[in-house]
């Protein structure tokens, strides 16, 4: 078995989904007693979520490059950004790393063209339904168009994900305007839906919306351990 390197912290609510998830697929597969072996290094999310919206990605990159590098000196094998967000900066760090790079975007379009979908809405961020590094990827290198939400819609995502979901506190009114913003993107003809934010998951599941969900915490975990596993 490999050793899976985390870089969590974005938030801790999300990272430890990570580590569960990652346990629990390992357990599954092997049986027993058999966890998984992994290594993280967590950031201090405040600092990030600061430089995120002064749009200091250089700083924000630098910061990454130096969590991957002590997750590699740790002994892992292959390294997991547990974040869509900062994989903004995925190029930095993988040209850091002397070991295998993770995308968060590769397991999530496997999972979408299995399910034979190629146009999906994205919920996550504004930093990542606006930017092109998620959309870019999953439509030059997947095939995969990305619908994404109005303008208004993005914002109340986006607040909904810093001020309740990275501090571990999910409403119901939140659900039912997520829920709403989906059937928006259902009815521009979408297949599914990413939950483009490692926390959204907490929101939303697949019994919330008609639409199928991919969930990139999970899906991203799972391709972990099938990574080590290989």
């Amino acid at each position: 078995m490999k050793t899976i390197g985390l870089i969590g912290g974005m938030s801790w609510e999300s990272s430890a989904e990570y580590y569960r998830v990652i346990n629990q697929d390992m357990k599954a597969r092997l049986g027993g007693h058999r966890n998984a072996r992994s290594v993280m290094v967590t950031v201090c999310f405040e600092e990030i979520k600061a430089l995120q919206h002064e749009q200091r990605w250089d700083e924000l990159a630098s910061r990454m490059k130096d969590a991957a590098l002590q997750v590699q000196a740790a002994g892992a094998d292959v390294v997991l950004l547990c974040t869509n967000t900062m994989h903004r900066v995925a190029p930095a760090v993988e040209a850091e790393l002397e070991i295998p790079f993770l995308h968060i975007v590769d397991p999530t379009a496997q999972a979408l063209r299995d399910a034979g979908i190629d146009r999906v809405g994205l919920l996550g961020t504004a930093f990542t339904m606006e930017q092109d590094f998620y959309r870019g990827r999953m439509q030059d290198r997947h095939g995969i168009e990305v619908v994404v939400p109005k303008a208004p819609e993005r914002a109340l995502v986006h607040q909904i994900i810093y001020d309740e979901l990275c501090h571990g506190i999910v409403r119901d009114a939140s659900r039912v305007e997520y829920q709403r913003i989906i059937a928006g993107m259902e009815a521009q003809g979408v297949g599914g839906v990413i939950l483009g934010c490692t926390e959204i998951a907490m929101l939303i599941g697949p019994d919330d919306v008609a639409l199928p969900v991919f969930d990139t915490t999970t899906l991203h975990a799972q391709a972990a351990v099938t990574w080590a596993l290989a």
